[in-house]
């Protein structure tokens, strides 16, 4: 194996071949939920907030705040993520590209 750097134009982009294959959309939507998912477990566990706690701050339980904070569960809606956001002093943001 080479250790030489191929010159010439760069590759396409990540982001066409997820395009072309027809996935784009449901994978950065997957990207998305992992990165609120992962963030939102360090928030707690930086403010030493327990499962317990997080679960009665957001009046939901145990076993609702575990989907929330599953990186493979897609299915929450923004106004959760909202107050999981505020429970820990946090806001979300959202903007178009």
């Amino acid at each position: 194996m080479s250790n030489d750097i191929e010159s010439g134009k760069p590759g396409p982009l990540f982001e066409d071949f997820l395009r072309e294959q027809g996935t784009y959309e449901e994978t950065t939507e997957q990207a998305i939920k992992r990165v609120i998912a992962f963030q939102l477990a360090e928030v707690m566990k930086e403010q030493s907030i327990t499962k317990v706690e997080m679960a009665r701050r957001l009046e939901t339980s145990r076993s609702q705040l575990d989907r929330l904070l599953d990186p493979d569960d897609g299915n929450v809606t923004i106004a959760t993520l909202v107050r999981a956001a505020k429970a820990v002093g946090r806001s979300i943001k959202l903007e178009l590209a």
